[in-house]
């Protein structure tokens, strides 16, 4: 195919003109990018709320309270141990038999006592009859003094001799005493109602005096010793409640203050306050619990506690002011309940602040949104 110059030189026009407008058009997009980022950048975000994603702080009255925590231990144990040396012949129970006061639990191979036994009781008769012939032989001095048959010497030498014989004779019984008190150490008798927590010992084993065999809880009464600061300790009074949790277990006992020890503790100045459980199906010996103490009741403002949030260095709640998100923040304040929800007061705030709930989530600070009509 030939072409003219003529038409050579329309192509090649066409061609420069249609590269400078795209050349045009690209400067012109990138010339506007950039503000068209900028302020689509900042427009404001906002986000639209529902009717429980938003609380109000309240003025409530709350029951103050101190966080306490330990280990329940039976108000009343024992460590039952051998009185005697022996063989022990029986030991019947076992970690969780339920035990009553006097019940005897072991047995101690008795032979050595009773042969003891025996051998004081003839010593007694012996000495008894002792007392009987120096009784005759007073007697008789004593009418042939009267008939001056034979000095007052002699009368006194019968005296001192009946006097002796009685004397051995007490010293008789008082041994048949112990060796009766021998023969009944054997066996072994739980001093309290409760429970066998430890068999420390087996059948057929010789224990030796203060051998421990078992250990025996009462479960009716438990003690919780806390440990408070000297500031904490003196708002505490005799008497007043406290709500423990138990390890492992959803339900809630009451405590009540019993004791508040007079001295603080070398080193670390604590106080601590003994305070007492009633026995409870979900308690045991050595469980773990931790409550509040309710120290007096205070009138503040309170929100829900979960809306405390922690996510930064410092405790913070995501509140609304002129339809914008503001984080303020809080000091962890007194911890209550009120109709079954846990509160915290938080003084600083003022009463008919919206509070974001957790539902919300974690929104910017600056955040616009929209609320739904709250009623008191």
């Amino acid at each position: 195919m030939t072409f003219s110059k003529k038409s050579l030189l329309t192509i090649a026009l066409a061609i420069v003109l249609f590269a400078a407008g795209g050349l045009y058009l690209k400067g012109r997009t990138a010339s506007q990018s950039p503000a068209t980022q900028s302020a689509k950048s900042s427009a404001p975000n906002s986000i639209e709320l529902v009717a429980s994603d938003v609380v109000l702080a309240e003025k409530h009255s709350m029951t103050q309270g101190l966080p306490i925590s330990g280990t329940l231990k039976a108000n009343r144990s024992a460590m039952v141990k051998a009185r005697v040396v022996g063989e022990l012949m029986a030991l019947d129970v076992r970690e969780g038999d339920a035990v009553k006061a006097g019940q005897i639990i072991a047995k101690i191979d008795p032979t050595e006592y009773l042969a003891k036994q025996r051998q004081a009781q003839q010593q007694a008769e012996a000495a008894r009859a002792q007392i009987e012939i120096s009784q005759r032989q007073f007697d008789n001095n004593n009418a042939l003094v009267n008939q001056g048959f034979i000095s007052k010497t002699a009368l006194d030498t019968s005296q001192a001799n009946l006097n002796a014989a009685k004397a051995t004779y007490q010293a008789a019984l008082s041994a048949l005493d112990v060796a009766s008190k021998a023969v009944e150490d054997c066996s072994v008798k739980s001093p309290l109602n409760g429970f066998v927590s430890q068999r420390l010992a087996q059948t057929g084993e010789r224990v030796a005096p203060d051998a421990r065999i078992v250990e025996v809880l009462d479960l009716s009464q438990f003690e919780l010793e806390a440990t408070l600061t000297p500031a904490d300790a003196l708002n505490v009074k005799v008497g007043q409640n406290a709500k423990l949790s138990v390890e492992g277990s959803s339900q809630e006992v009451i405590a009540k203050v019993l004791r508040i020890n007079p001295s603080t503790q070398l080193g670390s100045r604590s106080v601590l306050v003994y305070l007492g459980v009633q026995g409870h199906p979900a308690l045991r010996h050595g469980v773990f619990v931790q409550g509040s103490l309710g120290t007096q009741k205070i009138q503040t403002v309170a929100i829900p506690l979960e809306s405390v949030r922690t996510d930064k260095s410092l405790p913070y709640v995501q509140v609304v002011q002129d339809g914008k998100v503001v984080h303020m923040k809080v000091s962890l304040g007194a911890k209550g309940e009120v109709d079954g929800k846990a509160l915290m007061a938080v003084p600083e705030m003022t009463e008919g602040t919206q509070v974001l709930a957790p539902s919300a989530g974690a929104l910017r600070e600056g955040t616009l949104v929209k609320l739904p009509t709250l009623q008191k």
